[in-house]
């Protein structure tokens, strides 16, 4: 379908104000890291419980904000780990506060919003080992974080559903079952060869080149297809936790995300795919913007509660 009114809206906002200049040179990583925290103020949910805490890593602490909605002690509630966009490079856990109370008041459970170290200075594989790392501390020490023993989910929007597919699989390898996983236009593959990724590579808001360049910047010198940088690539994905994946019409990321859930479903892993038309890159994280984000949130949440089971505690992220 055409631009939604709401992304020609968008897009004309962010050429006005961007990251990445329309014309020159791109900035430097520190002042693209700089100027990406400062782009759209939105409201914050009030939670009973918000803290940030520590989680021992491969590389060091990792620092993880933590969010339950009931006040301390009450519980426990099933846990969602959740993962932040940015290109590995870009970004943190103040990028996806808002969208990590939402998640946490609509489905009812904890949520863990994770640090992980950014590319360049920690290159592939130190991402997804910090990942990992919140997830097994999660299941290992439950109490800790007020989580519920054996109700742990995974998920991330872009770089960070890359993280959260990638952690899916070594979840089911390393023998630890998870409740779901949580895709938002995730990245699954390095080839980056799609009919999307060659049709949508400038002008809509995803630029095809800095994405291929921070890429490079996170990979280093490891195999494109190892399944924790390119889980498209892994031979068999049976087993893995069963999926939801979110995919914008208008974004390089589209095919590859769409492609994964339909190697899911052939797998036998339920899979619930639903792209949203007309849309951009980052519209789940910019519910004032786009009505679609609004609803891919609603939808989130109904499949989180849905994978909970009866498990979690009553609220509503409207």
């Amino acid at each position: 379908m055409p631009l939604h009114p709401q992304t020609v809206d968008f897009l004309e906002l962010l050429a006005s104000w961007t990251v990445l200049p329309q014309d020159g040179p791109e900035p430097g990583i520190e002042e693209m890291r700089r100027r990406i925290g400062t782009v759209f103020p939105i409201d914050r949910r009030e939670l009973p419980e918000v803290r940030d805490l520590t989680v021992r890593g491969p590389g060091g602490p990792v620092p993880v904000r933590l969010y339950r909605p009931a006040p301390p002690g009450e519980g426990p509630l099933p846990a969602l780990v959740y993962l932040h966009g940015g290109g590995w490079v870009l970004g943190g856990v103040d990028n996806v506060d808002a969208a990590c109370r939402e998640l946490a008041a609509g489905a009812g459970c904890a949520v863990l919003n994770v640090g992980y170290r950014l590319a360049p200075e920690h290159p592939f594989p130190a991402a997804v080992d910090d990942a990992w790392a919140v997830v097994a501390s999660v299941a290992r020490d439950p109490g800790r974080y007020g989580a519920l023993p054996g109700a742990v989910a995974v998920g991330g929007d872009s770089a960070g559903g890359n993280l959260a597919a990638a952690v899916a699989l070594l979840a089911r390898d390393r023998g630890l079952p998870l409740a779901h996983q949580l895709l938002v236009y995730p990245v699954t593959d390095t080839a980056k060869d799609t009919p999307s990724w060659r049709a949508y590579g400038s002008g809509y808001g995803l630029d095809a080149d800095t994405l291929a360049r921070f890429m490079d910047l996170y990979r280093g010198g490891a195999d494109p297809s190892d399944p924790r940088l390119a889980p498209l690539r892994a031979p068999d994905l049976a087993g893995a936790a069963p999926a939801t994946v979110i995919t914008a019409e208008y974004d390089i990321l589209r095919d590859e995300g769409e492609e994964y859930a339909r190697r899911l479903a052939a797998a036998g892993v339920p899979v619930e795919l639903r792209r949203y038309d007309g849309v951009v890159h980052s519209f789940f994280l910019l519910p004032e913007i786009f009505d679609a984000g609004a609803e891919a949130m609603e939808l989130a949440v109904r499949r989180l509660r849905t994978a909970f089971g009866d498990r979690t505690r009553e609220g509503s992220a409207a």
